[in-house]
């Protein structure tokens, strides 16, 4: 869009086109209500015009015209943003909302899929019953990532629950001070574990526990539970605060397990 490919061009433009629309009489401060830009911006914009010959200041304080030069660089500027306008226009009106899922089997262009969680993952295959549906767009086999288009539906999607497991700070004794027995009973139906803290990690070494996210915990846990997912949080003593308020705000169930040995006695 050459018109407007200088800074200001496009304001200029509106300015103009206010001034052609209000002439003789034209207010500053209309101007700039109707822009939502100052008065001051208005102002200079107009002193613009006014040096390039585009408009003309009147006798009144008020008084401004378009000149016939400005007339001829505005039609020009309208219809080149006009044309811009009609090509978006035509885009959009193609364009189609994709979004990505796995295949659960082979699919086929064309095909009507059911959407559906498993395991954190969204799915698709070829619909029976499901509520959530779209179309694929392009072929794809099972495992792979499949376009899908004309979305409907609700997903079925039951949230997660989050355990926070409290391990005491190294000035408590570490993990050595942590029941590691029942992290153990914790990790139990646990779809995914997260870890908070170097006594976290720790202790997690010492179970061999297969870590699934060790940074920005609070935000992966959040993530993970609002997918149906069960996660196991183990977090270094006030360090659950900052999980347990984004749960809170996010209406996730949560527990908390004290696993500092000293503190349970």
């Amino acid at each position: 869009m050459k018109a407007f490919r200088k800074k200001g061009e496009l304001t200029r433009f509106q300015v103009l086109s206010e001034i052609a629309r209000r002439q003789p009489y034209v207010r500053q401060r209309d101007i700039a209500d109707e822009l939502g830009i100052t008065v001051q911006a208005v102002s200079e914009n107009i002193k613009s015009l006014i040096a390039e010959g585009l408009v003309e200041a009147g006798s009144g304080r008020s008084h401004y015209k378009i000149t016939r030069r400005g007339g001829e660089k505005l039609k020009r500027a309208a219809v080149s943003l006009r044309q811009y306008a009609d090509e978006v226009l035509d885009y959009m009106s193609s364009y189609k909302s994709i979004w990505p899922a796995i295949a659960w089997e082979d699919l086929s262009a064309g095909d009507e899929v059911e959407l559906f969680m498993d395991d954190g993952v969204l799915y698709a295959r070829r619909r029976t019953n499901g509520d959530a549906h779209a179309i694929v767009m392009k072929s794809a086999s099972e495992g792979e990532d499949v376009a899908l288009t004309e979305l409907g539906g609700t997903i079925p999607l039951q949230r997660g629950k989050v355990t926070i497991a409290v391990l005491p700070g190294i000035s408590e004794g570490g993990s050595g001070a942590a029941d590691l027995e029942r992290i153990m009973e914790l990790t139990h139906g646990q779809d995914r574990i997260g870890i908070m803290g170097t006594v976290s990690r720790a202790a997690a070494t010492r179970l061999n526990l297969n870590v699934d996210f060790e940074f920005a915990t609070p935000y992966a846990a959040l993530a993970a539970a609002k997918r149906g997912l069960n996660v196991l949080v183990l977090a270094v003593g006030k360090m659950s605060r900052s999980i347990t308020k984004k749960l809170e705000e996010e209406g996730i169930e949560y527990s908390i397990e004290d696993v500092r040995v000293n503190r349970r006695k």
